[in-house]
């Protein structure tokens, strides 16, 4: 990416949702580690993403990454935005490689290896679900 520094230890940990749903994941994340720094960016211009095409979800995934990375210089980035995740983790991940990146959207995997009755239920948008 153009304009990259790489980040330090004090630099902040990125966390962006297409609105103020992940604001919920920030509060987790500052109630986890107390002692870092977070940069919160709500795309809510743009919001639902779940409305919107996997095309435009990964472009403003990756523009939304690019800005915090040249910014900010995150040195992780927490996508709290389940359509984000399942439409762009993996080009992000490719094009970043340097950076962390955590998506929500996986937390169904775990919940599937632990299901007594063999079910989970799941709550998204279309965009998340598609």
């Amino acid at each position: 990416t153009t304009g990259f520094l790489m980040p330090q230890a004090s630099s902040p940990i990125g966390v962006f949702d297409s609105g103020v749903g992940g604001l919920s994941v920030l509060r987790a994340l500052l109630a986890a580690m107390p002692h870092e720094r977070f940069v919160y960016l709500a795309d809510s211009a743009n919001a639902p993403y779940g409305e919107r095409g996997d095309a435009f979800v990964a472009a403003r995934t990756h523009a939304i990454t690019d800005y915090l990375c040249q910014q900010h210089h995150i040195k992780a980035l927490v996508v709290a935005c389940n359509t984000a995740t399942a439409a762009a983790i993996h080009e992000v991940r490719s094009s970043h490689p340097e950076l962390p990146l955590v998506g929500l959207e996986p937390a169904v995997k775990p919940a599937l290896a632990v299901t007594k009755t063999g079910h989970v239920g799941v709550i998204g948008t279309r965009g998340t679900l598609r």
